[in-house]
């Protein structure tokens, strides 16, 4: 998945899949910091990874592997 988004500095990287964790304050985003956690448990209860590639100001790619049925 990718999207157009402001970007994620690469020390963020693995903060983002840690529940409750965002990087903007709560007050000013709407964001519970549960959804990339919950898509992470998933994907490696499967045997799986998932990362994100991104950058400051241009956007995330999200990846992921999957088994093969």
């Amino acid at each position: 998945m990718q999207d157009d988004g402001p970007g994620i500095a690469p020390e963020y990287h693995d903060k983002i899949f840690i529940i409750f964790q965002t990087l903007e304050a709560r007050d000013k985003a709407e964001n519970t910091g549960i959804g990339l956690a919950i898509v992470k448990k998933l994907v490696e209860s499967k045997g799986c990874r998932i990362w994100v590639e991104s950058q400051p100001g241009e956007g995330s790619t999200f990846f992921f592997t999957w088994p093969k049925i």
